[in-house]
């Protein structure tokens, strides 16, 4: 299906002033344009709007039948003809020829010139002869790197472009035959190369090849072309008896067929390869991988056939992601690196464009309303021409190409219009007379003929169209010219002004049609973003307003999926990201106008919301705009109404508010707890402790902690990165510690929170700095080692513990807050913790450590393993780092504790096996005196 809309893609319009009526004619490069008529060929500067002027003029050999320009090496390719004889020519270093008259050099391709001449042909416009064994048909430059491809009968030439380097100040162009192409039964009308991409056409089939430059399973190369048999032949019943029959006996009319990819080569199309470069050159072709065959089959609805049912318009278009590339801070170079490539040919009445990377597929169907004659693809168009009219339709290569540079489009963050959305056609553009197209930059050159030809084209039998065997391409020159030509040159306008009037025609359907809207503002996204795929196309100044464009675009495709309900509508929540609005300005345009007494919320909408909301984003909501976002919560989505005044966004709600939703809500489809739990926490946010109180009280301590994890942000926010304790954590940490440690302890069970995220949330929330640890953060430790948590790894959670431990026994530092586990509890609870060895009980019982916390701390200390403890703390010892200090008192003041209490044979036991003699020493000295001192 094609839509048609009447936009304005074509802007000012002038006339090439070239004297004689062009017979061909080709644009490229920054500004140049080409016109080749009789034996002559004008160079034209166009830049601008307004400004088409001659830059030079310089003689051929003969009639030009072919004619292409290359941007890379800024040469010009021709297929003349002379006396019966066809000849091919590159013209290099045109832009010197000032004066028709000025002196121009030809030399052989691969002589080298001589360095005396130097300066000559620095100056001069030289002109290259390619000397080829067979007539060349058709031609084509690759746009990346400038090799030149030929077709001839049954093969493809492959000339690559290479510089002889004359002195260090200068080097000249030059040409390489390469490589062969040997395509048995197939003559190339128009052939197409891109970076080793080939497309070849006849008059009703497509070849796509690729060329390999690694050798594939170690193959050898062939370097003269075998014949093999066709396999279509057998496959068909054809015998070669058949085939030996005259041609008014059979009429032969093969199948219409589509293969793609690896199936390609089972099209019966023999391709041999044939290397005629020098040994040094960097880069050979060894291998050809089938990518796409196409055949068609001709009309046969009626006896006589027309002789113009021909494919046309064969054209491989690269679509670039540019880089700069800086070798140093001095030169700066932009290297086109391709990202996609697409390929497109057309029938009179129907244009077909392929994506031809990574995989191979169908992107698009044209159906032109009238018959077409020739057809240029470009990243962000179609322009087709009919007898009578130009016609541009849209493309989509910019979406298949965002896809290849970016495999995670598509999801919350990022999206893009998708490749099968309809084609439109923008503009059908009446000019009398169509003749030929070309593009180049935003131009579009049209020739036209308003009085009709005075020979009509010779018809031939329709026999020769149904067999491949008897293809051959009329090469013939044109007719004399006549009266009544011009050669215009159409400027398309800027993407952002096109963008634009898309922008206000699409006002229209925004109550009429969904899909309209959708369509036409997606097409408007894809102008954008297919210009700013190509940076270097760009004037200055311009990327900035495509870029702002782009934003835009974003946002009113997200208006369209928030507000229009369609199976689409999740697509709200990335294109409003893509467009950097905040929530406060996507909730700015809504619409709250209340119809018939009650509000209808789409489901884009509330799906952005609530996903933005669960979001730790550093936005918070005005009273006002909270409370919308409630009521619309309580209307489309009241299970998620909890969730909501929990975010860290809707901080400003008035809590009178949220109750009062709060209580409207039928707790019988989802949890009670949840809502029990947000208003208290609404309770203590406007001060009612009695409420608090009655809300807590109504659900056991399990049920609570259930409702914590249910929703974490109950407790836990993030603001800016930063983890942030709520008020109803700081109010729990005064009243109900334990319930607050196992909440969280129930979030790290349940994967809610992490390991270092709890640490940091009990250090901020009891106001602790550095490598203080508050008692709270202690008992969670301790709680983490009763409840063996599998992601929890014992030996740095034991260390963690023990050097809690021995800190404070050392420092006779009382934990801050009461312990929630004693000695007892953790021994009879976890297996971790030991009995207490005898000797412990002897130091429990030192008259210097009464003091009952300093008991509990060694209580607990003992077998959380001390024959692995004094090892690892050595161990850490011998690490250095930041705690070496921290961890080298404590053992010291550990040590001569336990050196004043024990008796030396127990003293020994408690030792390591490893460590420094000199260090010990002194302790089993003193151990072993004591008695004696005594």
């Amino acid at each position: 299906m094609v839509r048609l809309y009447n936009l304005h893609p074509f802007g000012s319009q002038q006339v090439v002033p070239c004297k004689l009526e062009p017979e061909r004619f080709c644009g490229g490069g920054r500004d140049a344009l080409f016109v080749a008529a009789g034996c002559k060929v004008e160079a034209f500067a166009v830049s601008g709007q307004e400004l088409c002027q001659q830059r030079c003029a310089f003689s051929t050999l003969g009639r030009v039948l072919r004619l292409a320009y290359s941007e890379a090496g800024d040469y010009l390719v021709a297929i003349e003809e002379k006396n019966k004889a066809t000849f091919l020519r590159a013209y290099v270093n045109w832009r010197s020829k000032r004066t028709e008259n000025s002196r121009v050099c030809i030399r052989m391709v691969g002589h080298n010139v001589e360095a005396p001449f130097s300066e000559t042909f620095r100056d001069q416009m030289s002109i290259l002869e390619m000397p080829l064994s067979e007539t060349p048909l058709c031609i084509s430059c690759c746009p990346v790197k400038g090799d030149l491809l030929v077709g001839c009968t049954n093969k493809l030439v492959l000339f690559s472009l290479k510089y002889q380097v004359i002195n260090e100040e200068f080097s000249v162009l030059d040409f390489e035959r390469s490589l062969i192409i040997h395509i048995d039964s197939i003559t190339p009308v128009e052939i197409s190369f891109c970076v080793g991409y080939v497309a070849v056409m006849s008059d009703l089939e497509v070849l796509i090849l690729k060329l390999e430059s690694d050798p594939k399973n170690g193959e050898s190369v062939t370097h003269h072309p075998r014949k093999t048999n066709n396999p279509m032949k057998q496959a068909e019943g054809i015998s070669d008896e058949t085939l030996q029959l005259e041609p008014d006996d059979f009429v032969i009319c093969q199948k219409p067929m589509e293969l793609l990819g690896e199936k390609s080569e089972q099209s019966g199309v023999s391709v041999t390869l044939e290397l005629t470069g020098l040994a040094d050159e960097k880069i050979k072709y060894f291998h050809v991988q089938h990518l796409l065959y196409r055949r068609f089959a001709p009309d046969i609805s009626s006896y006589v056939l027309s002789d113009d049912i021909k494919l046309h318009s064969l054209q491989l278009l690269p679509i670039y992601q540019t880089g700069s590339l800086t070798s140093d801070r001095k030169k700066s170079s932009q290297e086109k690196e391709l990202l996609s490539l697409f390929c497109f040919f057309s029938l009179p009445h129907v244009g077909y464009l392929y994506m031809i990377v990574k995989s191979v597929e169908l992107m698009s169907v044209y159906q032109y309303p009238e018959r077409s004659q020739q057809a240029v693809l470009t990243p962000q168009f179609l322009h087709v021409i009919t007898s009578n009219n130009l016609q541009c339709f849209t493309v989509r290569c910019s979406a298949a190409a965002a896809r290849e540079e970016d495999p995670y489009v598509d999801t919350t963050l990022k999206t893009c219009p998708p490749v099968s959305l309809d084609v439109c056609a923008l503009r059908i553009q009446l000019f009398i007379g169509l003749k030929a197209i070309c593009h180049f930059k935003n131009h579009v050159i049209l020739l036209t003929k308003a009085d009709p030809e005075s020979i009509p084209e010779r018809r031939e039998s329709p026999k020769r169209l149904l067999s491949r065997k008897g293809t051959s391409v009329n090469l013939k020159a044109p007719p004399v010219a006549e009266a009544g030509w011009n050669l215009y040159i159409v400027n398309t306008i800027s993407p952002v002004q096109l963008y634009k009037e898309m922008i206000d025609y699409s006002n229209i359907y925004k109550t009429a049609k969904t899909q309209s809207c959708i369509h036409l503002l997606s097409e408007a996204h894809l102008l954008v973003r297919a210009a700013l795929m190509d940076t270097s196309q760009l004037e200055p100044g311009e990327k900035a307003e495509l870029l702002e464009a782009f934003r835009e675009s974003c946002g009113h495709l997200g208006d369209c999926y928030s507000r229009l309900d369609t199976q689409h509508s999740h697509l709200a929540l990335p294109y409003y990201k893509m467009s950097g609005l905040s929530m406060a300005e996507v909730l700015a345009r809504v619409d709250w106008t209340v119809e018939n007494g009650s509000q209808k919320y789409e489901r884009g909408l509330i799906f952005y919301i609530n996903h933005s909301l669960y979001e730790n984003l550093d936005e918070e909501l005005s009273e006002e705009l909270a409370a919308k976002v409630v009521q619309m919560f309580h209307v489309a989505e009241p299970k998620q109404l909890p969730h909501i005044l929990c975010s860290p966004s809707m901080k400003n709600i008035d809590p009178l508010t949220a109750i009062s939703y709060l209580r409207k809500l039928d707790t019988s489809g989802f949890s009670l707890i949840l809502v029990t739990l947000t208003k208290a926490a609404m309770a203590l946010k406007m001060g009612d402790l009695d409420m608090y109180r009655n809300e807590m009280k109504s659900h056991p301590e399990m049920k609570l902690v259930c409702g914590f994890i249910l929703e974490p942000r109950l407790l836990i926010q993030q603001r800016k990165g930063q983890i942030v304790p709520t008020e109803f954590a700081v109010h729990l940490k005064e009243t109900q510690p334990g319930l607050l440690v196992a909440s969280v302890l129930g979030l790290q069970k349940n994967n809610k929170i992490g390991i270092e995220e709890a640490d940091s949330f009990f250090k901020v929330l009891c106001g602790k700095d550095g490598d203080t640890i508050p008692q709270l953060l202690v008992d969670l430790w301790e709680a983490q080692l009763v409840a063996c948590l599998p992601d929890v790894v014992l030996q740095e959670l034991f260390f963690k513990l023990t050097s809690q431990y021995i800190w404070r026994l050392s420092k006779r530092q009382p934990p801050d807050t009461v312990p929630l586990r004693t000695s007892e509890d953790l021994i009879n609870s976890c297996s971790h913790y030991g009995l207490i060895s005898p000797w412990v009980n002897v130091l429990i019982s030192s008259d210097s450590l009464a003091d009952k916390n300093c008991m509990e701390e060694l209580s607990k200390l003992q077998t959380l393993w001390w024959k692995k403890l004094l090892p690892e703390l050595c161990q850490r010892i011998k690490c250095g780092g930041e705690k070496y200090q921290l961890y080298l008192s404590s053992l010291k003041e550990t040590l001569s504790i336990v050196a004043v209490e024990l008796e030396l044979r127990d003293f020994l036991n408690v030792l390591p096996e490893d460590g420094t003699a000199a260090f010990f020493l002194p302790y089993l000295l003193y151990c072993s005196r004591k008695k004696s001192l005594t």
